[in-house]
């Protein structure tokens, strides 16, 4: 047989020799699964929302041990990013990320932050889950590397709406007025807009009589709560963030304000651990109504005792249960993907389909524009000094306590 090797031979063997230098497989080549999925946690880990941040960090960091336990196992590196609570950060860290080989990006908690990411991951054709932030917009542009297992501003209001109307019923106490008050960053800004657009087509019993806007940063709402309280209002609607919600009833005490209701239509703060660790018996008796875990799913059981044997002195919370999913939605994209190509990994995560899950609501898996719109509020009061579901009914941990005791007699 002769040794000569042809100039067709030659090339082809040199293509193929290419191909896999450059780690493209040749036709007659099949390609392993690659070893580990990067997955970038992008979040405030410090500034003035660093302890939601790092709330959501935590279900992130045991994401990966429970998915195993649930038979959803993979090899998972998680590479973590702090946006210091800035927007400009927020984008150069995800570009950083990216660039240090995250497949995927999840975060980030805040709107802001969240959009600013939003644009960096789509310019970079990789996957990006958001798994807390509202701002309507953020899914509006037509994105294809976005997906948010999070509501809308709209979705939040909706569900709040509905439900202040179940408290009403349940509870027998209407009040027919309301003052607002937000925060006047990008998701308190949203939410604004989507109580002012949806409030008039709920027939809700209520009138706002005054709507007060407030820096989240701000050291002293003493004046916004002398402006709340002169309007007699019966109740309160308040969308704020942690710091902010802390200074809201230091100040409601201080000035004897007493409402029959403060109720959220959806946002952090009052059920935050900091929150009750702060203000001790006077965090008691407010209500959220907001997306939160399912007490009863037999996910929500293993992911809290994970969580309990790793963070035995934090609250168990919703950035905790959406941070967990998801990384469920990575890995699960990834498993069925079998690649850590941007474009595929976002096929598949626009596929997704998980019926038991941790979040209250249906099914999770994403629409057209990427957004999940199964995921449902539920009514928690803070009792004992932490949160429990009070509505609805079939998923409720203990019952509904109103009007709020006056502050001197807790």
């Amino acid at each position: 047989m002769s040794s000569k090797i042809t100039r067709r031979q030659f090339a082809a063997s040199a293509a193929a020799g290419a191909a896999i230098v450059a780690g493209v497989a040749p036709f007659n080549i099949v390609r392993a699964q690659p070893k580990a999925l990067k997955i970038g946690s992008i979040h405030p880990r410090s500034g003035f929302q660093a302890q939601l941040g790092i709330a959501c960090q935590r279900g992130i960091d045991i994401a990966p041990r429970v998915l195993k336990q649930l038979g959803m196992g993979a090899d998972v590196e998680i590479m973590n990013a702090d946006t210091e609570s800035n927007v400009d950060i927020a984008r150069s860290r995800a570009e950083k990320l990216i660039n240090d080989g995250a497949n995927v990006l999840i975060g980030a908690f805040d709107s802001g932050q969240s959009a600013a990411i939003a644009q960096v991951a789509e310019q970079k054709g990789v996957p990006y889950i958001i798994n807390v932030a509202a701002a309507p917009q953020i899914t509006e542009q037509g994105y294809k590397f976005v997906f948010r297992n999070f509501p809308t501003a709209p979705m939040l209001v909706g569900d709040g709406l509905n439900l202040m109307k179940a408290v009403f019923e349940k509870s027998g106490i209407t009040p027919k007025t309301a003052v607002f008050m937000h925060v006047n960053d990008t998701f308190g800004q949203a939410m604004a807009g989507a109580i002012k657009a949806m409030a008039p087509r709920f027939n809700l019993p209520f009138q706002i009589v005054e709507t007060i806007a407030y820096d989240p940063q701000a050291k002293d709402l003493s004046v916004e709560i002398a402006k709340a309280k002169a309007t007699g209002a019966e109740m309160v609607m308040p969308v704020t963030r942690l710091n902010d919600a802390i200074l809201m009833v230091r100040e409601m005490v201080k000035q004897r304000w007493e409402p029959k209701i403060v109720m959220s239509p959806g946002a952090p703060g009052f059920y935050e651990n900091q929150f009750y660790k702060t203000l001790g018996k006077f965090s008691n008796y407010l209500i959220t109504n907001v997306p939160w875990y399912n007490p009863r799913s037999s996910i929500t059981q293993k992911l809290l005792d994970e969580f309990t044997k790793s963070y035995k002195n934090e609250l168990f919370e919703l950035n905790v249960g959406f941070s967990f999913e998801a990384v469920m939605v990575a890995v699960d994209a990834f498993n069925r993907a079998k690649s850590t190509d941007g474009k595929a990994l976002a096929d598949a995560i626009r596929l997704t389909k998980i019926d038991n899950h941790v979040m209250a609501g249906g099914t999770l898996q994403f629409n057209e524009k990427g957004q999940n719109v199964n995921i449902k509020s539920v009514t928690l009061q803070n009792l004992d000094q932490r949160p429990k579901v009070v509505l609805p009914l079939d998923i409720a941990e203990d019952n509904l306590l109103l009007p709020m005791p006056s502050w001197s007699k807790r």
